[in-house]
């Protein structure tokens, strides 16, 4: 796993693109991680690339505000869903969190996405909100608190 820089923002968006493709029918059109413009995201967000016999098989970008993290993307390549990776990027985020003295996570998600929101729930996130979008339909916002470093380590998890 590595911060991505400059330098990788078209790996970014490729991998973005590809990983996003299956969703293009569900909803008529690009789910928006297809077309941010990952220059800026490189260059403004925290993108963590985990590497696999050299290309880049996932990653996570997240965005750091004054009392949470958020969590903008979570791409895995095709080829490799399905083995843990976004459970294991979603993990990540949540000591980069710690890290950075925050502690809550914060994503968000189209509500089509039943795989996605079936993988949050699982690993402790909870919904905050259900809203209406005109251009990109129901969006669901959902959190995770987090327990201190200590917590983690005692396999305690999440703060109640």
């Amino acid at each position: 796993m590595r911060r991505a820089t400059d330098a990788d923002a078209a790996a970014v968006r490729a991998l973005t693109r590809a990983a996003y493709a299956k969703w293009v029918p569900l909803l008529g059109r690009e789910p928006r991680p297809m077309t941010a413009d990952y220059d800026v995201a490189v260059r403004d967000h925290l993108v963590d690339l985990l590497h696999m016999d050299g290309e880049a098989a996932a990653l996570i970008e997240m965005a750091p505000t004054a009392d949470h993290l958020l969590i903008v993307n979570v791409a895995v390549a095709p080829a490799r869903q399905g083995r843990g990776y976004g459970s294991a990027l979603l993990a990540h985020a949540e000591e980069v969190a710690r890290s950075l003295g925050l502690g809550e996570v914060r994503l968000y998600t189209n509500g089509l996405f039943a795989e996605n929101l079936r993988l949050y729930s699982r690993v402790g996130y909870r919904v905050q909100r259900e809203e209406e979008h005109p251009q990109f339909g129901a969006v669901v916002h959902m959190s995770k608190r987090l327990g201190t470093a200590a917590d983690a380590h005692s396999g305690s998890g999440t703060a109640p």
